[in-house]
């Protein structure tokens, strides 16, 4: 029997390639969502990963 319940996508560090960080960051500055809503939308685990890429890349 197989198991129909869907479930998040989980990822791993080596998923996120710079230009995949690069438009997370572009839409978070841009006002389109905020940091949760982009890890929430993209999947993304960590809770300040996408706030480590803002400091970094923004």
């Amino acid at each position: 029997m197989k198991d129909t319940t869907t479930r998040p996508i989980k990822r791993t560090q080596k998923d996120y390639n710079m230009a995949f960080k690069l438009a997370v960051v572009s839409r978070v500055e841009q006002g389109e969502m905020t940091y949760k809503q982009a890890q929430t939308v993209y999947g993304i685990q960590g809770r300040s990963t996408v706030l480590v890429w803002l400091r970094k890349y923004g």
